[in-house]
């Protein structure tokens, strides 16, 4: 029988920094920015002992400063992790089964065989031996199973979640245990009475489509009932876009040095954009305004290109689309690439 595994990392960045500095073992870590958590930057990750204390990736760096402030905190490295990614990977590609990278730390595996448990158990232990790192791995009959079980097999567990064991495992959780489904748009569930996913499961399609259109209603449904696909690609992994922010330690309100700081996004990110040689199609901005107000917003060029002149007219093009009445705390550009069926 074809199976799909989920296999995650866990707490990948603080792990992979645990074993740079084995005498961290067993104490909070915090990643994220250049490790200063008196500046403006915000956690790429924190250990499970750090998370102890409600600690979370997201989190502004000095929230995770006052919550755990006993911590160790440490600069985000992220050519460190990618060298460690693609070991695990190479790892996971010595078996007879079918790789697709979803990131740093997780991947799906499909397989045909008549024991997916032992599988993950042999993935698991493969992991382990030969990088250090511990892994979760869940066990599905579609890739949204097998990611959802996931949740159920962190730390170091495997769990199996099927169409057999989907309603009884599922069905009274809040919408949000569903993969594809964020706050805002359980929130909106929520607002039509749809709290549960038992209650998405059942909901009448056409009242979704017309809340969220004719495409995104009846999905959020069918992902409701466990419905997914069970394709897994080896096709190489590409990102869908590149990206530059600044986090300013004290907001900027001046629109000159606004511009400025732009056009050097803009710059590293075609820089980026050349590197993937790749043209970029559409081109965006995040600004987020005091205390902490985030709006983005994004143009499709009128042709795909990588010129630096281009994107960087581009960027300050979509900053004009703000109202900049509020001083700014962080500004990020973003370049997203055509997808490769057009």
């Amino acid at each position: 029988m074809w199976w799909v595994l989920h296999v995650d990392l866990d707490q990948f960045i603080a792990a992979v920094e645990v074993l740079r500095h084995p005498e961290l073992a067993g104490k909070p870590v915090i990643v994220g920015g250049d490790g200063d958590p008196k500046k403006r930057s915000v956690v790429a990750t924190a250990s499970y002992e750090a998370r102890e204390f409600g600690v979370q990736s997201g989190m502004p760096m000095r929230t995770a400063a006052a919550r755990c402030p006993d911590a160790v905190f440490l600069p985000s490295d992220p050519p460190a992790y990618d060298a460690v990614s693609e070991r695990v990977m190479a790892v996971l590609r010595e078996f007879p089964v079918v790789v697709e990278v979803l990131g740093w730390d997780e991947a799906f595996v499909g397989a045909e065989t008549d024991d997916p448990a032992k599988l993950a158990a042999d993935l698991q232990d493969a992991v382990w031996q030969r990088t250090a790192l511990s892994c979760a791995v869940g066990i599905g009959d579609n890739k949204l199973r097998a990611k959802t079980a996931t949740g159920f097999a962190k730390p170091a567990g495997i769990y199996l979640l099927t169409r057999d064991n989907w309603v009884a495992v599922m069905a009274d959780r809040p919408t949000r245990a569903l993969w594809g489904i964020g706050p805002k748009t359980a929130h909106k569930l929520d607002d039509l009475g749809l709290r549960t996913v038992r209650e998405l499961a059942l909901a009448d399609p056409a009242g979704l489509a017309r809340r969220f259109g004719p495409k995104m209603g009846p999905w959020y449904r069918d992902l409701a009932r466990g419905a997914s696909g069970t394709e897994v690609s080896a096709t190489p992994w590409l990102a869908k876009s590149r990206s530059r922010e600044v986090t300013f330690q004290t907001n900027v309100a001046e629109r000159a040095e606004l511009d400025e700081q732009v056009v050097r996004l803009a710059r590293r990110v075609a820089d980026d954009v050349r590197a993937e040689d790749r043209p970029a199609h559409r081109i965006g901005v995040k600004v987020r305004f005091a205390p902490f107000i985030t709006q983005t917003r994004s143009i499709t060029l009128p042709a795909p290109t990588s010129s630096p002149t281009d994107i960087e007219r581009a960027a300050l093009q979509v900053l004009d689309m703000f109202d900049h009445g509020r001083p700014v705390r962080l500004l990020g550009v973003w370049a997203s690439f055509q997808a490769a069926d057009g």
